[in-house]
């Protein structure tokens, strides 16, 4: 059986003249109007908009006890960068582009000889048939008026500049922010546990010798990682190691070359003292969900003990275990230094730019593999910091030998010399 086509042509003879031109005219408005509706829908359907926002905030100054004015800083880049962002979130929420905002992100706080300089993106949804040129001035003109009428802040109004950056550009940027995962944080223990699901933990890395995992390590830039002195105690030669990103360490998610190791000079085997090195790797990598650099904190930020923090990585369940192919992870509390220094915990081998994190009982703790890698902890802006590096323990999870670690703090200037960051 041959299947046949329906249509107008088959009874075409019988249709007058008149009434084809009125079957045409009929179609053509059709076709028409299906091409308007799609043309309005695909024009007037909102784009994600990026804006680049420099302000530059005066420093204050401050009467001290005796009367004399004396120069103080604002407030800790943390707080600062906390304070803006709800600031630019209230001026654009109150303003006549309600409708079009969606969020802002400090993405460089830069101190200078008379205050500070923060780079800011802005966020926003605007029908593609607007121009950019003008939603950039609407944007300039909200904050120059804004500033011109609030006290909120010491900004200089005629510091405010305002570009439109690329929708990729943009995205990159907002990515590239430290301290910021896309899942959430759902964590129980690292031994014989959990896990970890994909993106949890974009900063972590997993060092390798020979294509071997060794170490962790943690992404504090697209080119630099900071991980532990004593993984490379035996092995200094750069061209012998690689790194790679992901929760698998087979397959990884991405896979780099080891530029340079710089140990701190000061680290001396067996010793445990300056435990601490950073490693330089080529080609850069490029910020997605699943990798991202994390945030460290300031040399004068303090963790109190029993915080919560996290630990990851890619070390033994058990002593004496191999390493594992999947991430894991785990969440412990900060000891405080006076018990870990308890003559039955660890008492004086616990010295300068160290601390403890676990629990006593034991059970959660890293373990051999997990060197070098990352304690985070988070704000309440859910932004992660690197507060520090596994180091050694006895053991591993054993009563009274919780996990020892690397101060970040202590080091955070050492970084800075060395990396720039």
């Amino acid at each position: 059986m041959m299947y046949r086509a329906v249509g107008f042509g088959t009874r075409s003879r019988d249709l007058k003249p008149w009434m084809i031109a009125v079957l045409v005219v009929l179609s053509v408005t059709v076709v028409a109007v299906t091409i308007g509706l799609l043309a309005h829908f695909l024009v007037s359907r909102p784009t994600m908009e990026y804006y680049h926002g420099t302000f530059k905030i005066s420093d204050l100054r401050v009467n001290n006890n005796s009367g004399q004015r004396s120069t103080y800083q604002l407030m800790d880049l943390r707080e600062m960068s906390e304070n803006l962002v709800s600031w630019v979130d209230e001026i654009f929420i109150d303003s006549a582009l309600n409708k079009h905002y969606i969020k802002n992100q400090v993405v460089r706080l830069t101190p200078e000889e008379d205050g500070m300089k923060a780079d800011v993106i802005m966020v926003f949804q605007f029908p593609s048939t607007e121009q950019r040129a003008v939603n950039e001035k609407k944007i300039f003109s909200i904050l120059n008026q804004k500033i011109r009428n609030t006290r909120a802040l010491p900004i200089n109004a005629s510091s405010v500049q305002v570009n439109a950056m690329s929708s990729s550009t943009g995205k990159l940027t907002v990515q590239a922010c430290c301290g910021k995962r896309v899942v959430p944080l759902i964590v129980n223990r690292i031994m014989s546990g959990d896990v970890a699901a994909k993106a949890a933990w974009p900063w972590q890395a997993s060092l390798q010798r020979n294509n071997i995992h060794q170490c962790g390590a943690t992404l504090i830039s697209n080119t630099w990682l900071v991980t532990a002195a004593h993984c490379f105690k035996n092995y200094g030669n750069p061209h012998q190691w690689t790194v790679s990103f992901g929760t698998t360490i087979n397959p990884p998610l991405m896979k780099r070359n080891i530029k340079r190791i710089i140990v701190h000079e000061r680290y001396h085997s067996p010793a445990r003292e300056y435990d601490i090195a950073v490693v330089q790797f080529s080609p850069r990598v490029t910020f997605s969900d699943d990798i991202r650099r994390i945030c460290l904190p300031e040399a004068h930020a303090s963790f109190q003990p029993n915080l919560t923090v996290y630990i990851t990585g890619f070390g033994a369940l058990y002593y004496g275990g191999e390493s594992q192919n999947n991430l894991r992870e785990a969440k412990v509390k900060i000891i405080s230094n006076d018990v870990c220094k308890q003559p039955q915990v660890y008492g004086n081998d616990i010295k300068f730019g160290m601390f403890c994190a676990g629990y006593l009982e034991g059970i959660y703790d890293a373990c051999r593999g997990d060197s070098g890698g990352p304690l985070v902890a988070k704000d309440l802006k859910d932004t992660w910091y690197l507060i520090g590096i596994v180091s050694w323990g006895d053991n591993c999870g054993q009563k009274n030998k919780p996990g020892v670690y690397t101060q970040v703090t202590y080091y955070r200037k050492w970084i800075a010399s060395k990396t720039g960051l």
